[in-house]
């Protein structure tokens, strides 16, 4: 047995404040992707996967039947036969690779899905989005659903609010366009939930909600606005405005050794970083106007091209 394959995704910008109802703009990152395989594989990595599926097979009994049921004789037969999740994806990188095991699982185990072939409503994709959370919440302890809905769906995402998304489109990419997306590699990895509950702590001081409110999701939310109309001079304008504010404001999701370089990119204009997802390690997500620049100044690191304009 062979699965389809699920790919990896990019928040491009709404990371934490999605949490809070703001927007977010997820893009599939078709790089990474991974598959359920049942070919008697007893490598270590897939003997770990196995294990992993067991423990969150035990998880999917405890979601509300009302929302959604499994075939679970024939997912947990399947496990006893060794089935693992294949995957290219690294763990802990922000780069969604616990949503593309809960897609997989999803589509090949869940009793009266919503498939993507069928007309995707507002209310079906809000209750997808809801399986997804509750079905991810067993890795990061509260997921948004948005990681395995951007996998399971293979399309940009657009999240207007926690109860209002669609698929979008993207400006094309421009192949030999200057400007760039990218990804920095921090070297490292790190886990989503003890950095989402640092959050949600910051978020019970009036001056952090505050800050959320006024600086951050304002800022993110033009951002998308920019990205989505193509207006590269206004997108860079405010990325280099968020990439401050996370500087200043999400410390702990900053990894201490590049902090340095975050400033030099805001001090240089030669390329602005920000989170990737929740940040603390992984990849940090950059934006620049000048990616041969930004390629000379950032030489020592690994760097990944996600999209050019």
């Amino acid at each position: 047995m062979k699965g389809p394959l699920f790919y990896a995704k990019i928040l491009l910008f709404g990371e934490y404040g999605i949490i809070k109802d703001s927007k977010g703009l997820s893009i599939p990152y078709n790089f990474y992707k991974g598959a359920l395989r049942l070919d008697n594989n007893t490598t270590e990595v897939a003997v770990s996967s196995n294990q992993k599926l067991k423990a969150f097979t035990q998880h999917l009994k405890s979601i509300d039947s009302e929302l959604v049921t499994f075939e679970l004789q024939r997912l947990e037969s399947d496990l006893a036969k060794g089935m693992y999740f294949d995957s290219s994806i690294p763990q802990g990188y922000g780069v969604g690779s616990s949503g593309a095991l809960v897609a997989a699982i999803y589509d090949r185990y869940a009793l009266n899905k919503i498939t993507v072939l069928e007309n995707l409503t507002r209310t079906k994709l809000t209750k997808l989005k809801t399986i997804f959370a509750a079905m991810e919440s067993f890795f990061h302890g509260k997921s948004s659903g948005l990681d395995p809905l951007n996998s399971f769906l293979s399309l940009p995402i657009l999240i207007k609010s926690t109860s209002d998304i669609e698929p979008t489109g993207i400006p094309s990419q421009s192949q030999h366009g200057k400007a760039a997306v990218f990804l920095l590699d921090s070297g490292m990895t790190s886990e989503t939930a003890p950095l989402v509950s640092v959050f949600l702590d910051n978020f019970e001081a009036p001056a952090f909600r505050k800050m959320m409110k006024d600086e951050f999701i304002a800022t993110s939310d033009r951002c998308i606005e920019h990205f989505l109309s193509g207006d590269v001079k206004a997108l860079f304008s405010d990325v280099k405005t968020l990439s401050s504010v996370v500087l200043h404001n999400f410390s702990p999701m900053i990894p201490k050794r590049f902090v340095e370089l975050w400033k030099k990119g805001l001090d240089t204009n030669a390329y602005y970083l920000k989170l990737c997802g929740s940040g603390g390690g992984g990849y940090i997500l950059g934006f620049t106007q000048d990616l041969t620049h930004a390629k000379t100044l950032l030489a020592d690191h690994q760097i990944e091209v996600v999209y050019t304009f």
